[in-house]
């Protein structure tokens, strides 16, 4: 009789995904002729830039681009990383050494722990947060150790709050400004902490900068890695899904630190063979292009966060500002449980948000929504929400 095969333990530590059941509902709600607003996808509606869109099909044409990409990334794309760094944020890197492309920034994200966490290591992780740190974590049989993110805290970790014998154990801290799913962004005085509580414990620091360029009114979020000391403790993983509407692209790129990243760059030689070679020219024409367009785009996601910051205020609900990424995170009306909340959202006005607790127990409380719709449809939503008797 053959012996019954089971996953393997490490999956077993994954909490339920949430989110399953929200696409069930929402395939219910369809089937019974719904028209739902969704406001739950965190994915851009706004199309690439025709000149990247260009590049591609120049690389594609070329037989070059058909066999295996280098696999610490082209040395041009690097170098264009490097660049845009230079011209952004006033940071120098070494195209050779200290930048690495990957497959969007997710991936090399959850290979990090794989690097440099054994069994036992402890990483801190965000919570609320993207549930890629805590899951890379758990794959690498490393112990996570969630930090929770506060509101009267600015969503920001209270480092000091890390117990002693955690600390000691610690290997990576994952952080994420401006922040998924909370929008809060980072000051350089709390960098500057990271940099200081980073080298008393050893830790390396895994900032996540992906939402850095969808930033409203003037405001420029910081790269971790211009705070002094930052390259001797840490590396930043970013990414070009968001700045130029490039999700389904999967291209991004890590840099900082040569050591940490050369500890990274062994994972993905022995699983993955590179990003084929026309997406990265791809990636070099969005970053050595015009900007005009993700300029456009940011002017659009504010007016869409405009809407939704007045629609919730009309309705008597409390709601802060955002200054970057393309959420608005809120607190629950009524004292509800968020995902009591998102269902009644669901099945009573069709509107779709995600509740805060999918991201980790201390989003409970709070939803999130998403600016990845016209700005039209989230008018709509805020008109349907009036009709919710709470």
């Amino acid at each position: 009789m053959p012996k019954p095969l089971e996953m393997a333990e490490r999956l077993r530590k994954l909490p339920p995904y949430l989110f399953a059941e929200i696409d069930k509902k929402k395939r219910e709600a369809r089937a019974r002729g719904a028209d739902l607003i969704d406001m739950g996808i965190g994915d851009p509606d706004l199309p690439t830039p025709p000149h990247v869109i260009e590049a591609l099909k120049r690389g594609a044409e070329n037989p070059a681009s058909h066999r295996y990409p280098d696999y610490e990334g082209l040395l041009a794309f690097r170098a264009a990383v490097c660049d845009w760094y230079k011209r952004r944020f006033g940071v120098s890197l070494n195209p050779e050494t200290e930048a690495l492309t990957l497959i969007g920034s997710k991936e090399g994200t959850a290979h990090m722990p794989l690097a440099w966490v054994n069994p036992g290591d402890a990483v801190l992780v965000p919570d609320p947060g993207y549930p890629v740190y805590a899951a890379g974590t758990w794959f690498a049989d490393g112990e996570v150790h969630f930090m929770p993110l506060r509101r009267q805290n600015g969503f920001l970790p209270d480092l000091d709050a890390v117990p002693a014998d955690v600390a000691r154990r610690a290997k990576l801290m994952y952080l994420n400004y401006p922040n998924n799913p909370t929008a809060a962004v980072a000051s350089g005085e709390f960098f500057a902490k990271v940099v200081r509580f980073a080298r008393e414990h050893d830790i390396i620091v895994c900032h996540d900068a992906m939402y850095s360029e969808l930033r409203f009114e003037g405001y420029r979020p910081p790269s971790f890695l211009e705070t002094p000391g930052a390259m001797e403790v840490g590396v930043e993983f970013h990414s070009l899904s968001k700045t130029y509407s490039m999700t389904g692209w999967r291209i991004g790129f890590c840099v900082g630190n040569a050591k940490y990243l050369a500890g990274l760059g062994k994972i993905k030689t022995n699983v993955d063979s590179g990003v084929f070679q026309a997406v990265q020219e791809a990636g070099i024409a969005a970053l050595n292009g015009p900007q005009d367009i993700p300029e456009q785009y940011r002017k659009i996601y504010q007016e869409r966060r405009d809407v939704v910051v007045a629609g919730l205020k009309a309705l008597g609900w409390e709601v802060d500002v955002p200054k970057a990424a393309f959420f608005v995170w809120a607190p629950v009306p009524k004292g509800l449980d968020s995902r009591t909340f998102a269902s009644r959202l669901l099945e009573e006005v069709g509107c779709v948000v995600t509740p805060g607790v999918g991201f980790g127990p201390s989003g409970e409380g709070f939803y999130r929504v998403a600016l990845t719709i016209d700005a039209k449809r989230l008018a709509e939503a805020m008109e349907r929400l009036k009709g919710l008797k709470l």
